[in-house]
């Protein structure tokens, strides 16, 4: 969080981050221990310490379940056969038991959701506190963190609030991330200027048909490594525009050092992957890819060149276009460098800590042509 945000809480509370923080060998060496590692052990202490003569807002940020992951953090661990893979990742040992490490961090994550509930309904204010529990991005597995398929961007939407929605509700209609603080100034009376650009969303919570907006929007941009890619969704398909092509779909670093991507090297070297499996791989990647994500929830299919979805993948490129013209969305003048090798996840030389901040980097861009 920069000192912007931090500025705007009347008390923050920072987890141990060590757990982001790789040496040159690639290797984390983390400090906290047991629980704390989920970055959740504080949460019921920061409610009862709250001041209680007055509304209250928290922002409880876990590090659950990101990497590295630890064996027997729960006492009944998942089972490999608990496990349910996707179709682009191999299924095997190695692979089912990194997906049941991941399991077992969301359940110790859930465990301490749980207790915040508890302690909500203790000081009797749980059935007029609005409760939502969002994620950041998909699973830091291959094909997922870091892509614009729905194992990426669509992430966890619950809400709880007994005083105002109905429990066991759903409203499958569309929603997006800049809805969240709009809904919030919102219910707190507060005013705001035109920079908010999402849309209320309490009057989905109220009625499971309502719809706010017939189209949701997303970018990726550099993460780890260079990329620049966009997408726009309706109900049905959704249409994704790489601008960076000569770069296959490498995962976020995470997952690149993760078992199951090491699995997947080894199996591509073998000739053992199937196509999907292979996508992290491939190179250049399509300049556009269209799907129809009702049908093909694993998008799987890439339509933008069939004749009969010419009007769906016209309709789409039109409204990114227009979206990107909104919100001034612009080529870069450079690409923001690698900053880990494409198979080893050993950081490279241009990796520095404090990272250079944007500017910079244009600066040293324009004087030598190249980022250091």
């Amino acid at each position: 969080m920069g000192k912007a945000m931090k500025s705007r809480f009347d008390v923050v509370k920072e987890a141990d981050t060590s757990g982001f923080i790789v040496s040159k060998q690639g290797k984390f060496e983390e400090s906290a221990k047991g629980d704390a590692k989920s970055g959740a052990t504080e949460w019921v202490r920061a409610l009862r310490e709250r001041p209680t003569n007055k509304p209250f807002f928290f922002w409880l940020a876990a590090l659950d379940p990101h990497r590295p992951y630890d064996q027997n953090i729960l006492n009944d661990p998942t089972g490999l056969e608990d496990v349910k893979l996707p179709p682009y990742v191999p299924d095997t040992p190695e692979v089912r038991a990194d997906y049941a490490l991941y399991y077992d961090e969301i359940r110790r994550l859930d465990r301490f959701v749980g207790m915040v509930i508890a302690e909500l309904k203790r000081q009797k204010v749980d059935k007029n506190t609005l409760v939502m529990f969002i994620s950041d991005n998909g699973r830091p597995m291959p094909r997922d963190k870091t892509t614009l398929y729905d194992s990426g961007v669509r992430t966890p939407w619950i809400v709880r609030w007994p005083d105002k929605v109905k429990p066991n509700t759903v409203n499958s209609n569309l929603v997006s991330s800049v809805d969240i603080a709009r809904t919030f100034m919102d219910l707190a009376g507060a005013k705001y200027g035109e920079t908010f650009v999402g849309n209320s969303f309490m009057s989905m919570l109220e009625d499971t048909e309502v719809s706010i907006r017939s189209y949701a929007f997303g970018e990726k941009n550099w993460h780890d490594f260079s990329d620049r890619c966009r997408y726009v969704r309706d109900e049905r398909f959704k249409y994704i525009r790489n601008f960076y092509p000569h770069y296959p779909n490498t995962p976020s670093a995470d997952a690149l050092r993760s078992p199951v991507f090491r699995k997947m090297q080894v199996l591509r070297d073998a000739g053992k992957l199937s196509p999907a499996q292979m996508s992290c791989f491939i190179k250049p990647r399509p300049v556009e890819e269209l799907y129809d994500v009702v049908n093909d929830p694993y998008e799987l299919v890439n339509l933008a060149g069939r004749p009969e979805y010419a009007e769906d993948l016209k309709r789409l490129r039109l409204q990114l276009k227009l979206w990107q013209k909104r919100t001034h969305d612009q080529e870069p003048e450079f690409e923001a460098p690698d900053e880990f090798d494409r198979e080893t996840c050993l950081p490279l030389p241009v990796r520095h800590r404090p990272r250079a901040s944007k500017a910079q980097m244009l600066q040293q861009f324009r004087k030598t042509g190249r980022i250091k």
